[in-house]
């Protein structure tokens, strides 16, 4: 598995927040409440979803506490913004250096593959994580848990 690396122009999301944790993961509550109403939102870019998520700091996966709350956002992208439907909130991810890890498996199946890019990629790369927010990005291929399932994970990374 190794990325590709690529600056990402900053990009305007329209989402849904929620507060959660891995050891109380409610994404599929999340995304369940967010999907239908994908329609609801203007100026989409693109089908693509977003599954973002901020950490509280930049060492949140060194002496990992599965209890520890982060962020977590369902979001497309939007060309911009004139009103956003009720209960969403805008969020804008800035310019920045990203780790681009292409995955295809099961999204169950994906702690193997975060495994290796935060305990053995990541502390062996000529970067570290920077401030800015993960995601997932989950276009054309991505299948739910299909097998065949493919999704982009964009990590935030500066030189160390």
């Amino acid at each position: 598995m190794i990325p590709r690396i690529q600056t990402l122009p900053s990009n305007l999301l329209v989402s849904k927040k929620s507060i959660t944790s891995f050891a109380k993961n409610n994404t599929f509550e999340l995304w369940r409440s967010f999907s239908p109403r994908k329609k609801e939102i203007d100026y989409a870019i693109n089908k693509d979803s977003y599954a973002v998520e901020i950490y509280p700091t930049t060492t949140f996966f060194q002496n990992f506490d599965p209890t520890r709350k982060f962020e977590k956002w369902a979001a497309i992208a939007v060309s911009k913004v004139e009103q956003i439907p009720e209960g969403m909130e805008i969020l804008t991810v800035s310019e920045g250096l990203y780790a681009v890890f292409h995955y295809k498996g099961k999204p169950s199946k994906v702690m193997v593959a975060f495994r290796y890019i935060y305990g053995e990629w990541l502390p062996n790369s000529q970067y570290e994580m920077d401030n800015r927010p993960y995601f997932s990005l989950m276009g054309d291929k991505y299948k739910g848990e299909h097998p065949e399932s493919e999704e982009e994970f964009w990590i935030p990374i500066k030189k160390k």
